[in-house]
């Protein structure tokens, strides 16, 4: 039996780093794509990074990029991945407006030239290469007559990012059709963790929550408090991606819990988590509003539980309380800095 080989974008990211998790833990040899930068971006796959030779672990990191074509045929034709999982994006929606040419290139065009260089190496080796595509639901634009929303619904992105990975899946569908390849779309909803980035508004808030109760800051800026959207543990969710690929026939899923709560939802039980009220220190920026608003995004998870057994194991209580958990141990690293003098970086949206 042939050992099944995976290259991953977005390695480094929060969802590539579950995944690389889950896929080691499952025998695979792992490749990932990072960036080549002049200071290292590999905490969240640190502790699963150790040198092959001495450790016999089975992961190795690539310099590349998703708008590096000619670079992503070459790894391709050299690792011959047996599932390819393009993870890898320009995925804040807010800096999507403010560089929509690079969001539109990393995140629609990469995903083009990721999968020609898949083709063309399949094409040579004649062994199948199985694809996942990372989708979104903010391809759907929340139109709250829509939802819940399923693989059935229309599409109406209302951001540029949300246009860029409409490209990229419709593209993804299209390579199924036309090459008959083995390529599936995960429509992922909002999923968070302990190792969301800090720009994000869930991880936002769990980080101001550690640093509000150690005395560190006291307000946090935040937009439009009434979005609605629908939160799972990326965790969870990367379980989905690997699941796809093992089906028989490929096709598209809705990835969601199928359960929906507020940004205000969110802060309440983040602060309450530590014994503060939200309301004496959260603060609305204008500057945080999106130029179109995507009021509700709610899941229907039906076909993804019916077809692959998928079910979400963390709900929205217990992963709030994990973020918040993990951003207190930081925040009191934090403190023991600061009360020896040291300086620390504040995160976006804090003001003391």
């Amino acid at each position: 039996m042939m050992s099944k080989i995976a290259l991953i974008t977005g390695i480094t990211g929060q969802d590539g780093s579950y995944l690389a998790e889950l896929l080691l833990g499952k025998g695979y040899e792992v490749h990932g794509i990072i960036r080549r930068s002049s200071s290292f971006n590999t905490e969240r796959i640190d502790h699963i990074y150790q040198d092959p030779h001495e450790s016999g672990k089975h992961l190795h990191l690539h310099y590349g990029d998703l708008t590096d074509a000619n670079g992503l045929a070459k790894l391709v034709s050299r690792v011959k991945p047996t599932e390819v999982y393009n993870v890898g994006a320009q995925s804040h929606v807010k800096v999507s407006f403010e560089q929509p040419v690079y969001t539109g290139d990393a995140t629609g065009v990469g995903a083009a030239k990721l999968l020609e260089a898949v083709r063309e190496t399949q094409d040579v080796t004649g062994q199948q290469i199985r694809y996942y595509q990372a989708s979104t639901s903010e391809m759907f634009g929340g139109m709250p007559e829509t939802a819940p929303q399923s693989e059935k619904t229309p599409f109406h992105p209302r951001s540029p990012y949300g246009c860029a990975k409409l490209y990229a899946h419709w593209l993804t569908v299209n390579y199924r059709e036309s090459y008959d390849m083995h390529a599936s779309c995960g429509i992922l909803f909002n999923h968070e963790s302990p190792r969301r980035g800090e720009t994000f508004v869930t991880r936002k808030i769990t980080r101001a929550v550690g640093r509000i109760k150690h005395g560190l800051q006291d307000k946090l800026f935040l937009g439009n408090l009434d979005a609605k959207r629908d939160w799972g543990f990326a965790g969870d969710y990367v379980e989905q991606m690997w699941l796809m690929l093992q089906q028989d026939t490929p096709d598209d899923y809705v990835v969601a819990t199928g359960t929906t709560q507020t940004v205000r939802e969110f802060c309440e039980h983040a602060f309450g988590r530590v014994g503060l009220d939200y309301n004496d220190h959260v603060e609305i920026d204008p500057r945080y509003y999106r130029p179109a608003e995507v009021d509700l995004l709610w899941g229907d998870p039906t076909k993804a539980k019916e077809k692959l057994g998928w079910v979400p194991r963390v709900g929205f209580k217990e992963l709030v309380e994990m973020m918040v958990d993990a951003d207190m141990g930081l925040a009191a690293r934090e403190k023991t800095l600061a009360d020896a003098g040291h300086s620390i970086n504040l995160p976006e949206g804090v003001r003391h």
